[in-house]
């Protein structure tokens, strides 16, 4: 037994010396290769090392080695950045939980990454290492390299608690202690910072970036002084953006010790963050340069502010106000000192800067509110003001000034004390003439009324009679605007008023318009007597008192004053030699009336009245039985003048003339035309009478009875019957009895359809309904007649006709029975009503050559008045502007200026400041606006419209302040106005947007 375990034991001993020589021998040899991949691997060669460490690990034969080399591949992978290195150090961990570099991987991963910067990745192996394991000095690493990264990552609570560790290590003391001052200066905790910075104050490295801190900590401490000094002693060794917040610090640091002149230079040097600086960056060289007097720069930095809604910008703004006032920038200063005014951050600020707001919207008016309630305002919220009385009296002059009558009417209407009662005599009159010039009669006579009953100031009084006459004048109340005139002529004051040297000839209208002619002609002739300058009211005059004498008989002083017409060469003249020639007639001077009508014809080849001189000629020659020449007339007549009112009276005459020289035949002929060409006329019945005597001579009746029955106007058995009828009506209507009158017309026309007296039925049914405010009814009627054939009851129908569709916008019917006023109209003043309102028509309908073309018209004819002659270059103003045509309109909105009055003239001024901007006169455009704001300020449409155009005005002067806060302003005050505002949005939207590149406060 002893012998075979012996063998056993020696074959067991033998084997294992072969298998032990066999492991040795790949060991060494693996052993080599690690050694040489360590060595690859310490030369920073990661990549081939990490091959040959898998290689050895391949065929390493002890654990030891396996997990040496599984480290190394790990190891190796974080260092070439391999997307899976994470996961082969963790999995190197879990597969050698035991292995001693456990630790170590972890440690030298961390710092690997720490070295390269990685710190969120350190972080992440710091967390895993076991301090515990380390020497004191492998922890003073550790602790300084998290607490760096910490530090990196903003996590200054953990960064403290890791350089609290090392504070005190000689490796890592300073590092840590500079760090733990930079992040208590970071946190405004300089007392500890300047513990931490002075204890490393002693070594080079930190020097410069202290000096830095330093001057910084002592200007938020309130040090000044020690701030410049440490401020100037980093300058030279600062980078360019550590130099200007130095700047910065330097210059805050003498603005605070109030020595501006010298902190001027710094601020003006400071780059501000990332090129942007903040609004109390701009107040503080703003304030710096104001305190110099300098206001021109204290200006340009003052209104880069946009948008400050604190105690800077309170400050800000009223410096700014200021600094305008001192340049005499107004209208600049008025915007400032508002926006100072709305601030409470400093209420001695704020009560300052509504004193001068009050005052400068007295000075200049205001866009935004009623000067009237910014005063009262004022003196509302501080009534113990030093300065109360002086604004209790701008108070009652803005009532004035400001031409806000409306609002101003609203606050006095609220405080009817005595002292302010001249203050609403004057405010009612002018708001009496603002309403008059709008049209607004019935208003305007309330006003004048009022004005008058106040009594206060006897010129006033005197002047609101006058106009209180004019409105009843206009308003075809002529009884009493005479008593109105004569009452105003009679005040002591009248003769000191403008309307004074014309009074003799309102009067004298008056007593026209109530055809008390007599006394009409003494006051005309009073009126030539007292004002002979005024040239065109002296025409005028001549012409009225001719008139006036020939309606009662007296044609010698008729024709001497129609002679003074003829002379001046007026646009009255030829209607004054018409007149002169039939003044003749009625002196039995028919051969000289004869040669003056002849004359007339051909000295006025163009008038309107050519076709009632033919007529009167041929008048005249049958008086002195010259009948071929009457004759000769009459055709004249009726070829020149085809739609003429006296064409049917002239073929009649010319059938009567046939008729009375027995030439019978001829004088059907004519008759018959009569009635064809003007069937219902008064002048076709008195033609069928005469054709009828004529065919009853002639034996002839069939042939007459035959004829008639042709005829729809004509009926020979109901004729009896229809006249009663008709004139039963007609003796309601002559007798004023309005509704037995419109029953009887209505009556007779349904009767009678057509009737004899079918076109004055119609016409006078249409006058009654007219005038009882039945518009609308009179409508068909009046339509009838200017169907029917030209009478003397077309034109006053088609004036009606006109009148209504106007009054009811209904243009395009308005069009063409205004067409036709135009072309027939034998009373002027309806040729002028008729192309004035084709004008506007035309407009409404957006035709604008055609209103143009009327417009023109109108501007053409000498007796338009100044009202009718601003509509019409309004027109042709608005019209170039629809067509793109600026020029065109410009010229016309010039012209419009120096006759307007009202919303036209606050229009017209309006786009006088439009056009200086669009040529980038912004100076000049922004006057413009102030006139419109100390004109116009009752027009609140085109003031908001005025404002956005200042706005665009100082953005290009480069003041952005006034630009964006009168935008916000109009976006605020002006919400009745939707396309104002959203103008005003969109360039706000701009300006803030290209502000915001140079200003950190402004939100965009």
């Amino acid at each position: 037994m002893r012998k075979i375990s012996w063998l056993f034991c020696s074959f067991f001993i033998s084997s294992t010396i072969s298998i032990s020589a066999q492991k040795s021998t790949i060991y060494t040899h693996d052993l080599k290769d690690f050694n040489k991949a360590v060595s690859l691997f310490n030369e920073e060669q990661y990549a081939s090392a990490q091959i040959i460490f898998n290689k050895v690990k391949e065929s390493a034969g002890t654990d030891e080695l396996k997990s040496d080399c599984a480290y190394y591949v790990a190891n190796c992978a974080i260092r070439t950045n391999q997307a899976n290195a994470d996961q082969m150090m963790e999995r190197f961990v879990s597969d050698y939980p035991t292995s001693v570099k456990q630790n170590q991987a972890y440690i030298e991963v961390a710092q690997y990454h720490f070295s390269l910067g990685n710190y969120p990745q350190a972080l992440q192996w710091f967390d895993k290492v076991d301090e515990r394991n380390l020497s004191r000095k492998e922890q003073d690493q550790f602790n300084f390299q998290k607490g760096y990264s910490f530090f990196n990552a903003k996590k200054k609570k953990e960064a403290t608690v890791y350089f609290n560790k090392v504070v005190n290590a000689p490796e890592y003391g300073s590092q840590a202690k500079y760090y733990l001052g930079f992040m208590a200066y970071e946190g405004d905790d300089y007392k500890q910072a300047t513990k931490y910075f002075d204890a490393v104050s002693g070594e080079e490295k930190y020097k410069e970036k202290l000096s830095y801190y330093q001057a910084d900590m002592n200007f938020k401490l309130g040090n000044f002084q020690n701030a410049i000094d440490l401020g100037e002693k980093a300058m030279a060794k600062s980078n360019p953006l550590e130099k200007s917040e130095l700047n910065k610090i330097i210059g805050e640091s003498y603005f605070n010790l109030k020595k501006y002149d010298t902190a001027i230079p710094y601020l003006v040097d400071y780059q501000g963050k990332k090129g942007r600086w903040n609004n109390t960056d701009f107040y503080q060289l703003g304030y710096a340069y104001y305190k110099q007097k300098d206001y021109e720069n204290a200006i340009s930095q003052f209104n880069k502010i946009i948008g400050g809604k604190d105690f800077v910008a309170q400050n800000a703004y009223y410096h700014l106000g200021e600094s305008y006032l001192n340049t005499n920038k107004k209208q600049q200063a008025l915007n400032a000192f508002k926006n100072a005014s709305e601030m409470s951050f400093d209420e001695a600020i704020q009560e300052d800067a509504g004193l001068n707001y009050a005052k400068l919207s007295y000075e200049l008016g205001n866009s935004y509110q009623s000067v009237p309630a910014i005063l009262h305002a004022f003196l509302k919220k501080y009534p113990n003001n030093a300065n109360r009385s002086e604004i209790e009296r701008l108070l009652i002059d803005s009532y004035i000034s400001s031409k806000n009558y409306k609002e101003a009417l609203v606050i006095l209407e609220k405080n009817r004390s005595p002292e302010n009662k001249l203050a609403y005599q004057k405010v009612t009159f002018f708001n009496g003439l603002e309403l008059y010039t709008d049209g607004d009669y019935p208003e305007a006579l309330t006003m004048f009324t009022q004005s008058m009953n106040e009594q206060k100031d006897p010129y006033f009084t005197a002047r609101a009679a006058f106009w209180k006459a004019e409105t009843e004048y206009v308003l075809n109340d002529f009884k009493n605007a005479l008593l109105s005139f004569k009452q105003f002529a009679g005040f002591a004051q009248a003769s000191k008023t403008p309307e004074y040297k014309n009074h003799n000839y309102t009067i004298a209208y008056a007593y026209f318009k109530l055809k008390e002619y007599d006394q009409a002609g003494n006051y005309f002739e009073n009126q030539i007597e007292k004002a002979p300058e005024d040239k065109v009211r002296l025409n005028d005059s001549y012409l009225r008192l001719a008139d006036c004498r020939f309606v009662t008989s007296k044609y010698g002083p008729a024709m001497d004053a129609y002679s003074k017409v003829i002379a001046s060469k007026s646009v009255d003249a030829d209607y004054a030699y018409f007149q002169k020639a039939i003044s003749y007639g009625f002196m039995d001077k028919n051969d000289k009336k004869i040669e003056e009508l002849n004359a007339f014809l051909q000295l006025y080849p163009k008038s309107g009245y050519r076709d009632d001189t033919l007529f009167e000629l041929g008048n005249t020659y049958v008086a002195e039985n010259k009948n071929d020449l009457a004759l000769k007339a009459y055709e004249q007549l009726n070829t020149e003048f085809k739609k003429s009112s006296f064409a049917s009276k002239s073929i009649l005459r010319q059938g009567l003339i046939y008729f009375n020289s027995d030439r019978n035949d001829q004088a059907v002929v004519k008759f018959k035309k009569v009635a064809a060409e003007f069937p219902r006329s008064p002048e076709a019945l008195e033609a069928v009478v005469a054709a009828r005597l004529i065919y009853v001579d002639m034996g002839r009746v069939d042939e007459y009875a035959t004829w008639v029955r042709t005829l729809d106007f004509v009926a020979v058995t109901d004729a009896e019957l229809d006249n009663d009828t008709f004139e039963a009506a007609e003796k309601q209507f002559q007798q004023n009895n309005t509704k037995q009158a419109i029953t009887g017309f209505s009556g007779y026309l349904s009767q009678f359809s057509p009737g004899i007296h079918a076109l004055k039925a119609n016409y006078y049914l249409a006058q009654l309904y007219f005038s009882e405010g039945s518009e609308s009814k009179s409508i068909p009627n009046y339509e009838f007649v200017i169907a029917q054939s030209r009478s003397e009851f077309t034109e006053p129908s088609l004036v009606r006709l006109a009148q209504f569709f106007l009054k009811n916008k209904e243009y395009d019917k308005a069009i063409p029975v205004l067409s036709r006023l135009e072309n027939e109209a034998d009373v002027s003043q309806n040729k002028t009503f008729a192309q004035s309102n084709l004008m506007k028509c035309f407009y409404e309908n957006k035709d604008y050559p055609n209103s143009v073309v009327y417009a023109e018209k109108v501007l053409m004819n000498p007796k338009t008045d100044d009202n009718v002659k601003s509509d019409a270059q309004i027109i042709i103003a608005r019209a170039a502007m629809q067509t793109g045509d600026e020029a065109i309109a410009r010229a016309a909105y010039a012209k419009v200026m120096t006759i307007a009055k009202g919303e036209l003239a606050a229009e017209a001024l309006y786009y006088d400041a439009y056009f200086k901007n669009k040529e980038e006169n912004f100076e000049a455009s922004n006057v413009a606006v102030q006139k419109l704001a100390e004109n116009y300020a009752s027009y609140k449409y085109f003031g908001a419209k005025g404002l956005v155009l200042m706005a665009k005005n100082f953005y290009g002067l480069k003041d952005s302040y006034q630009a964006t806060y009168i935008l916000e302003n109009v976006i605020q005050n002006f919400t009745d106005f939707q396309d104002v505002v959203s103008e005003a949005q969109t360039e706000l939207e701009r300006i803030k947007a290209e502000e915001s590149k140079t200003n950190a406060s402004i939100t965009k």
